[in-house]
Parts: structure tokens; sequence; C-alpha cells
């Protein structure tokens, strides 16, 4: 026994001491790795998927199920739904919510758009790196005074779209879901106040949302006046696959489809590793070992390392996986892992189905 006790702490110490100057020892994940299928759900991408990676486990949601995220940390943060190309703009001049109108924001209707390659639209969504709270948000974060914050516009976005979509193709978006005004305030040290109306409706509806600390956010609908259940616990996912509203420098908004998150605020990071000829990706993948890991490159700033990088829709030989490059994620539990696209496609050809392998460290 004592002899077996020595062996597995050499092999041990062999194993962490590959590991560069950087990185910290890699725990031993529970799975072995698989091949899996994020099913976002076909060519309109209705469904949110949050993947763990450790177990295997998936949950998921219709995009449309919610609205409004707010922040469970120190800081009193909102964020809107990017999945549905939703915005929000300040309204200025009025202080008392049940007196806005129509003839207030109409003007303001042209601005607070997504997608529309206007430039200045970038301020009317929350910072798309996704790093809260130092990011900013659309909706500014809220004081602790009520009458300093703000009356805001939002855009409820495009439901999910209900028609035929010819093969190969993809559409993020459906009929407008029209328009809300909202403020927040804070509700004591743990909790938000939300007020909202449609635009000339003269009364409001209240709501107050605690904060969760198990939880990245606690979700809310507008729509149908509920807190939902979005994402697992924050310890609990690692990726997230969804339609997401980016911006593409120069041209303001532009709505992905084929997404991929890193849960950068559960902890989770992630980085691209490109392959170069005469190496094939499959053999860099297969030979990729804990030792390779290089921390410096591991991105747990932006949510969008993995993003829509993985993926060529417009490929010289039809929609493909791009075949030079393969992932490394660090989750939040300190497990590592490589990942590699196989498919963005089911075997129809129909997106929104992708197909990936995955290995522990």
């Amino acid at each position: 026994m004592k002899k077996l006790l020595l062996i597995l702490l050499c092999t041990s110490f062999i194993f962490q001491s590959c590991l560069r100057d950087n990185e910290d020892p890699v725990a031993v994940s529970p799975i072995e790795g698989k091949i899996d299928s994020a099913q976002v759900g076909g060519a309109t991408q209705p469904n949110q998927i949050w993947y763990d990676l450790s177990t295997g486990e998936k949950s998921s949601n219709r995009r449309t199920d919610w609205d409004l995220a707010f922040y469970s940390g120190d800081d009193f943060k909102v964020m809107i739904n990017s999945s549905i190309m939703m915005a929000a703009g300040k309204i200025p001049n009025v202080t008392d919510i049940n007196k806005v109108k129509e003839s207030d924001v109409a003007a303001l209707k042209t601005k607070v758009q997504v997608a529309n390659f206007d430039p200045a639209n970038v301020s009317y969504i929350d910072d798309v790196e996704g790093n809260f709270p130092a990011g900013y948000t659309a909706i500014e974060e809220i004081k602790a005074v009520d009458s300093e914050n703000a009356i805001y516009l939002v855009n409820m976005g495009k439901d999910i779209y209900d028609g035929a979509v010819p093969l190969g193709s993809v559409a993020t978006g459906g009929a407008e879901r029209g328009w809300m005004k909202i403020q927040i305030t804070r509700a004591g040290t743990s909790a938000y106040k939300i007020k909202f109306a449609g635009i000339e409706e003269t009364d409001h509806k209240e709501y107050i949302i605690n904060k969760d600390v198990k939880h990245n956010y606690s979700f809310f609908s507008l729509k149908n006046n509920k807190e939902v259940f979005i994402q697992p616990e924050k310890q609990n996912w690692d990726l997230g696959f969804t339609v997401f509203t980016n911006v593409i420098e120069g041209a303001g908004t532009y709505i992905y489809a084929d997404f991929v998150l890193t849960n950068i605020m559960g902890g989770a990071g992630s980085y691209e590793v490109r392959v170069t000829a005469p190496a094939t990706v499959t053999e860099a993948y297969n030979n990729f070992k804990a030792s390779d890991v290089d921390l410096a490159k591991m991105s747990f700033i932006d949510q969008r390392s993995i993003g829509a990088n993985w993926r060529n829709p417009v490929g010289t030989n039809g929609l493909e996986v791009y075949t030079d490059r393969f992932y490394i994620i660090k989750d939040p539990d300190g497990f590592y892992f490589k990942l590699k696209f196989l498919r963005m496609t089911n075997q129809k050809g129909e997106r929104g189905h992708p197909l990936f392998e995955y290995q522990p460290l």
C-alpha cells in the first residue's frame, strides 16, 4: 500500500510539473468526454441551450421566455435580451412613467433599433463582451436615489419566426414584439423594483426582483409579468448556444445565428487554437494535452471567445465548420476541456443543430 501511494504521489508530481509556469494544476473532470449536439431548434433557432461540460447536462428555454436579466452581484445592473434583438434608450425630460405618451418617444423609436447599420445604435444595447459589472449597459446602473433612475423606452425586439425557411438558411427574427416604457429602482440592499407599462398606458405594473447569489442573474418577462427560470446556477454551465446581437466595427449592431457564449460571469474561460499545415485539426486536437494549455490566451473577460468563429455560413463547400481550429475551455470548477465542432447542421442540412465533441484534459 505504501509503495502504491508513493507511485501515485510521484505520478501526480510529474504530471503537475509538466504544466506551464503560469498555470494552475488541472483538476480531473468527472466526465470522459462525448460527442453531443446542442438542439437550438432548427432554422429559426428558437432555443437557448446552457451546457455543462463536466456532466454533459444541458437545460433550455425559448429565446422569448425572458426580457430582462437582473445582476445578482453587489452592483445593481440590468441587462436586456440580446437574443431577440431588444434595445433600450433613455426618454428625455420625463419623470413620471404614467405620463409618458407616444409623442414623447416617436423620434426615439427611430434610434432604438438593432441591425439597421447605424453605428450609433451600439449605445442602445449592452456591452457585447458580457463582462459585467465592468461593462456598460443600455439601462444605466440603478442608483440608490429613486429619482435619479431614468425612464426608458424599450424596443421589445422580435418574436421567433414561424414561417418556412429555405434549407441552409436561418431566420433569427419574426414579428415585432412592440414597445414598453420601464423604470427600475432599488428595493433595499438586495432587490430591484421594476415599473413597466405600454407606451400609452396611464397605469403601470410593479414587481420586486430579489437577487439570487447562486445564479448570475434573475430573469423577468415583461410580456408575461413574471419571474422566469433561464440559466442554471452559475457554477453549473459553461457554454451557451443562442442567437446573439453582436457589434460590427463601423456598422453598429448585427444579429448572429449559431453563436456560442462562454460563462465568464460564472468563472469560465476559453480560447481558440489555430492549426497550421501540414498538421490537421484532427491530429492537433488528438495530441493536445493538459501541459499544452496556455492560460495567457484564456479569456475570462469576453464571452465571445468562441462566438461565431467556429462556423462559415457561406463556405466554398456550402455550410461548413472551420477545419483549422478547436477550443480550450476552463470551467468554473477548474476543469479543462478541449472541444472541436463537427457540424453546424443536421444530416438534412438544416441549421440550428451544432454537433461537437469534447474531452477533459
